[in-house]
């Protein structure tokens, strides 16, 4: 069988080079009533690295599924380097076109990369497969697009930054020389993204036209030369990147004059004598050692730290998704075991966790069901049983005070934008009336709205005295913070007041000060 692995990549034609690469023209996508797309157009010119931004709910995965040829438009044409897309039928066709790197991988992680990058097309001789030439082709397919990983790892075992590279490998084995990334960066660190940059500038300097999808707005400014922006289904702009700044991005992504709107600290009062809602006391574990964290009453304390600092794994102690190996934690005025979930939230600790995907939402529930999974025993008479009623009423009440998008309570929450369903996934959060709350990552994969609710909803319940963690990545996220602690190879290794800069901050979170202060 032929690999299309073995052919070299073509040097661009001057007609090419004229043509756009993919051309969305006057596209318009309804689902029965709803209009996803209204006349929409995308532009994308060979070998540059093309943002698609919006809001959730303004079109773009609904576009990202015409260019792949999931779906075929109501109106409107897509053409690739100036002709016709092709039949939806034909996804050999398809392949040779277009793939697109998701948030989620979609590689069979039980699989080596070799495997993967030749699933289903693995060159063969008499019915069997030849796992050496395979092999083979997959080394030289990889050297070719200088992606450093092992043919023979499993899948499984790579970090996500490696199994996004396999994935666009693979997409460039069909022949494809455009690549959609959608959210690439949401679960990767700044050394692990500054490293993916790096390689998309290699394979645009080899031909490798890129669509980036991604809600971090300060990396359309570092990575690509051209933004598109969507609003409501419609077509907002399209411009250089180096021709619009920040707020105007923000304007004509929120059709609001103005920057992200976010709560700010509050001055700590000098002899703080609020109540310990939530503390640390020499806690040890898998990633981490020796932490001791005190949070108060109405206080607001962040975790910062490049991956494999032990944040997160520290968050996840802190609300009984972990056992710790050895230290204490304190809530409710007493020791917990760790590593139960029901204890902490009897205790008063309410979690969002990591990744709403895999630990925060059930698709099959209703939005009602799904906010509501922790305080089913004050929904009913007892005896395990639940009146519907009150907990749909109970749920309006939630959908209302979180400015969830939603038909009903009765809606599934698969069918809500991911702003919508992470508000849900901090209702339930909130349920039970915490006294603290452990945030992580709390506004991944959120548009610039939802970003500005749901920190406006970690406000109100600081106001309303409940002590919040907030872990994560985005620097956004931790200004509201009273302080943030930094954790260095699982260690606190900085502890900065209100008030810190980018630069200091990412300079302790990258090791380059390790110091308290």
């Amino acid at each position: 069988m032929p690999m299309t692995s073995s052919t070299p990549p073509r040097a661009p034609s001057a007609a090419d080079l004229r043509a756009p690469v993919v051309e969305a023209r006057s596209i318009t996508k309804r689902f029965g009533a709803v209009t996803a797309l209204q006349d929409v157009g995308l532009r994308v010119m060979p070998g540059e690295t093309h943002a698609l931004v919006g809001r959730n709910g303004a079109g773009k995965s609904t576009l990202v599924s015409l260019l792949t040829g999931l779906a075929r438009p109501t109106a409107g044409e897509i053409r690739f380097g100036g002709r016709p897309a092709p039949p939806l039928a034909d996804r050999a066709a398809w392949q040779a076109q277009v793939a697109c790197v998701y948030q989620h991988a979609t590689v069979v992680p039980a699989l080596t990369v070799a495997e993967n990058i030749f699933l289903n097309r693995q060159p063969t001789a008499r019915h069997v497969v030849r796992w050496r030439a395979m092999r083979r082709e997959a080394r030289a397919l990889l050297d070719r697009w200088r992606v450093d990983v092992d043919v023979d790892a499993l899948v499984a075992d790579l970090s996500v930054e490696d199994t996004q590279l396999v994935e666009i490998a693979r997409a460039l084995s069909f022949g494809a020389r455009f690549i959609v990334l959608d959210e690439p960066t949401a679960q990767l660190d700044g050394r692990a993204i500054a490293r993916l940059f790096e390689q998309m500038r290699a394979l645009q300097e080899a031909g490798v036209t890129f669509l980036f999808i991604s809600h971090h707005l300060q990396e359309v400014y570092e990575i690509c030369q051209a933004v598109t922006v969507y609003r409501d289904a419609r077509h907002v702009l399209t411009t250089p990147v180096a021709e619009l700044d920040r707020a105007a991005l923000i304007e004509a992504m929120s059709g609001e004059p103005g920057g992200l709107d976010l709560p700010a600290p509050r001055p700590v009062p000098e002899e703080d004598d609020r109540p310990v809602v939530l503390e640390a006391r020499d806690l040890h574990g898998d990633q981490f050692e020796a932490v001791d964290l005190r949070l108060r009453a109405g206080e607001v304390v962040g975790v910062a730290g490049a991956s494999g600092s032990g944040k997160t794994e520290l968050a996840e102690t802190l609300a009984g998704l972990r056992r710790p190996g050895s230290g204490e934690v304190w809530a409710g005025g007493r020791r917990l075991r760790g590593g139960s979930v029901p204890e902490a939230l009897r205790a008063g600790i309410g979690l969002v966790p990591e990744d709403r995907h895999r630990q925060g939402i059930v698709p099959e529930l209703s939005v009602a069901e799904n906010a509501s999974m922790t305080i089913t025993d004050r929904l009913g008479p007892g005896y395990g049983l639940i009146s519907h009623r009150r907990r749909d009423a109970w749920a309006r009440e939630r959908i209302a005070r979180l400015g969830v998008v939603t038909s009903g309570p009765g809606q599934p929450i698969s069918e809500l934008s991911g702003g919508n369903q992470q508000k849900i996934v901090l209702a339930r959060a909130l349920a039970s009336d915490p006294r603290a709350l452990v945030l992580i990552n709390p506004t991944a994969g959120v548009d610039v709205k939802s970003k500005e609710s749901l920190m406006g909803t970690v406000e109100a319940v600081r106001d309303a005295g409940t002590g919040v963690v907030i872990v994560s990545d985005e620097l956004d996220d931790l200004r509201p913070c009273d302080r943030v602690l930094v954790l260095f190879q699982g260690r606190i290794a900085a502890e900065l007041p209100a008030g810190w800069t980018d630069g200091a901050l990412i300079a302790r979170i990258e090791g380059m000060e390790q110091r308290h202060g």
